[in-house]
């Protein structure tokens, strides 16, 4: 994030309409990523100081009545070309975009990376015209949907599939794969986007009789039962990484394959000169013969017993066999990899204890110590112990997920932090409460007390919940934990960790907030409250709303009493634990450029990310930051 600039009106209208459109994957067809087009080029609005505001703006012209939500760190992917605007701030009620205010046209220091999307609501303005609403171009190189076609019979009674011909969403239509410089790393590329995380070797001579029958980009046929619009996104973001060297081309009527880029799940690569013998002299497409095979392999998985789709016992098909999943060490982590096999969204809870949902006739435990960091596509890429090995083996205690189309997404005010970062020296007898809660450095316990002070950095967090669900405590209220100092109960015992890290990563300072209450302390326009800090009602972050610790409260701040002056960087994660579900855990973390010399901190390039993306660390470089003198 960047410092907002004094704000200036954008370049006036032009003197034709503004073409606004939705872009990017996935995405239905009133959301999207937000390009604009201006001086004949599509370009894309930064989401630094983005808001709801802008939304409704940019929906009303998209013929959208307003908006639900807004997206941030390119949600539905990254944009080209120009950044067009920056610093977008509206009030609303504008007309089109290019009547807020902003940096002014192509004046941004952002990456696409940071690509503004939006979330409208689907119901359209009456008499509205379409002339300003433009389709996004699809490059037509741009593989974004995949499935297998199965050819044999056994294959077609088979979920989910995992062998058959390899298609493409091409246009209106499927269309396979030329195989020539096929290799089985292309083969792991495609498993990967289908969700497999394995891939094996098939004869291909044993499917050429099927083949000769199939003709080629037929629109018919299974689609994988793997295949989740949320799920492919997913993948094309992590199998990028892993970009293989790949020759293909589309297959084409009337055309031979030919040189260029492409994609496959997001993986860029060159193509190479090729000569497909597919297409007959005639123009009539040939056999399908040269079609690559894949077989893919994967622990399926299914949950049973609960009160709908979306909840139930986790059982996994070891064999011919299914059985049950230790809940020891089961958390969030692991339901989420559960859920996003299934295609049902995001994990609400992660389940110990099954005893009051509905038996089945499976009772072995097939699976234990399952530890996943989140991110995997299925259950069987992550690490789990060879030989079953449960402390508590009943069928009761085996493990369950409860999932949800939506999740809530929390974001830190990083400006905010800078702009509040100062020092404090507080005395000892006004820290009695902070003791109690262990919020001071152990060295604290040797003090003098009441006499002397503890050195004390200090800030405000102000904590959004831009998602599409409320953030609620995971214990219910019998658990919540009564602070007399404080005067209400607190919901959660770990929700943010404040660290002051050395260069190397090294923690040598670390808030110690005991625990938190969540509250809705102001909300955006036409968003109601819904959750406080009293002594009733429910605990939470309301969407659209934000919880504010203000720097003067008690812990919040970072005892530096024992800090050497230096440089450091200061860093932010809420939600550390995934105790609670979130559609994107990568903006859960903020970090500062600091520097202490003693008596003065500066803090600078404070920034929303991954707390060890790439993307992070390039956005740490030097720059004048604020001087904040001692209290």
């Amino acid at each position: 994030m960047t410092p907002t600039p004094s704000p200036s009106l954008s370049s006036q209208p032009q003197t034709e309409r503004l073409k606004v459109r939705l872009a990017g994957y996935p995405r239905k067809h009133n959301e999207g990523r937000i390009e604009l087009f201006y001086k004949g080029e599509w370009g894309t609005i930064c989401d630094d100081d983005f808001s709801i505001s802008n939304a409704n703006v940019l929906c009303r012209q998209l013929g959208f009545v307003s908006a639900t939500g807004w997206t941030h760190s390119a949600k539905y992917g990254k944009g080209q070309g120009k950044i067009w605007l920056d610093n977008v701030l509206c009030n609303g009620g504008e007309k089109s975009i290019e009547f807020c205010k902003s940096r002014g046209w192509g004046n941004s220091d952002c990456t696409h990376d940071e690509d503004a999307g939006v979330v409208c609501k689907d119901e359209r303005i009456p008499g509205f015209v379409d002339s300003n609403v433009i389709d996004a171009h699809v490059d037509e190189n741009k593989v974004e949907e995949v499935r297998l076609r199965p050819v044999v019979a056994m294959a077609k009674k088979r979920l989910p599939i995992t062998e058959g011909v390899v298609e493409v969403k091409y246009k209106d239509g499927w269309a396979q794969i030329c195989d020539v410089g096929w290799t089985i790393k292309n083969t792991h590329v495609i498993c990967g986007m289908l969700g497999f995380p394995h891939e094996r070797k098939v004869n291909k001579n044993f499917y050429k009789g099927h083949l000769s029958s199939l003709p080629l980009g037929s629109a018919n046929g299974a689609t994988c039962v793997l295949h989740r619009r949320h799920q492919l996104f997913f993948v094309s973001r992590t199998w990028a990484l892993f970009p293989p060297t790949v020759a293909e081309k589309l297959l084409k009527p009337r055309r031979e394959c030919q040189g260029g880029r492409g994609r496959v799940g997001g993986a860029e690569k060159q193509w190479v000169k090729t000569e497909c013998a597919v297409v007959a002299d005639s123009g009539q497409p040939a056999s399908s013969a040269g079609a690559w095979l894949l077989v893919a392999t994967s622990l399926q998985i299914r949950i049973v017993g609960g009160r709908s789709n979306y909840e139930g016992r986790v059982e996994v098909q070891v064999g011919s066999k299914w059985g049950t999943v230790c809940s020891t060490g089961w958390t969030t982590k692991e339901a989420m990899v559960v859920c996003r096999q299934l295609g049902l969204g995001y994990s609400m809870h992660a389940i110990t204890e099954t005893w009051y949902w509905d038996s089945s006739n499976v009772t072995e435990m097939v699976m234990s110590g399952v530890k996943c960091t989140g991110n995997e596509m299925a259950l069987s890429q992550c690490q789990h112990h060879k030989t079953v090995s449960c402390q508590k083996a009943a069928a009761k205690f085996s493990a369950g997920v409860i999932c949800s189309e939506t999740a809530s997404d929390l974001v830190l005010n990083a400006p905010l932090v800078e702009q509040t970062v100062y020092i404090e020296d507080r005395p000892l007898h006004m820290l009695y409460c902070a003791a109690e809660e262990d919020c001071l450095s152990k060295s604290a316990a040797k003090a003098n007390w009441p006499y002397g002070h503890r050195r004390l950095l200090r800030f405000s967090s102000q904590i959004h919940n831009i998602g599409r669900a409320d953030f609620k405590p995971k214990a219910g209220r019998h658990s919540w934990v009564w602070h007399a100092c404080h005067g209400h109960y607190h919901s959660m015992d770990i929700f943010t960790h404040y660290d002051l890290l050395s260069a190397n990563g090294t923690k040598v300072a670390e808030g110690h907030k005991a625990s938190f209450c969540l509250e809705d302390t102001d909300c955006q326009e036409g968003v109601s409250k819904r959750y406080e800090c009293a002594n009733f009602g429910d605990q939470g972050i309301t969407v659209g709303c934000w919880d504010l610790y203000r720097h003067d409260i008690d812990c919040q701040w970072i005892d530096i009493t024992d800090v050497k002056p230096g440089n450091y960087i200061m860093q932010v994660v809420i939600n550390p634990n995934h105790e609670v579900a979130e559609s994107d855990f990568t903006n859960n973390a903020m970090k500062c450029n600091c520097k202490y010399d003693g008596h003065r901190i500066w803090f600078h390039n404070c920034h929303i990310g991954d707390a060890f993306s790439e993307e992070a660390e390039r956005r740490f470089e030097k720059y004048p930051g604020q001087n904040n003198q001692i209290s």
